[in-house]
């Protein structure tokens, strides 16, 4: 990761404004996911997450954390308990969060790939896959 990627800076937050977030280093694996967890959380045909290390992560609004759901043991989802907005999902033993795109005060990255395809519902074109960047 080159010293430009490591200073790159996104906030987000709640609708509300309450919880907010600001995450400093390089954005990893925007995507979407299908699975039939995230139809549920979401409301809709579908989540969109990318991730940060949680190096450089803090939450810094005034509602603190969010409020965190156990979907699985070790998988907490974060919202906001005011207005309950989706924001992030944290798993145990994690070196990275990953927090819903819609939730960055930016709108700027595009999902790279779907997760659970099988899944997804028939009346929307899904995302196209693209092959991860070579490793140097």
């Amino acid at each position: 990761m080159s010293d430009t990627d490591q200073q790159q800076t996104h906030t987000g937050g709640c609708l509300c404004g309450g919880i907010r977030f600001t995450a400093t280093g390089a954005p990893f694996y925007p995507h979407v996911c299908s699975c039939d967890h995230c139809k549920k959380l979401s409301g809709g045909p579908m989540m969109t997450w990318v991730g940060f290390p949680l190096k450089g992560f803090s939450w810094d609004g005034e509602g603190g954390e969010p409020t965190w759901y156990a979907e699985f043991p070790g998988a907490g989802r974060g919202f906001c308990p005011t207005c309950g907005s989706r924001l992030c999902a944290l798993d145990d033993g994690s070196d990275a969060v990953f927090v819903t795109l819609m939730s960055l005060d930016r709108h700027a990255l595009v999902p790279e790939n779907q997760h659970f395809r099988d899944d997804a519902v028939s009346w929307l074109p899904q995302v196209p896959h693209k092959d991860p960047a070579p490793t140097p």
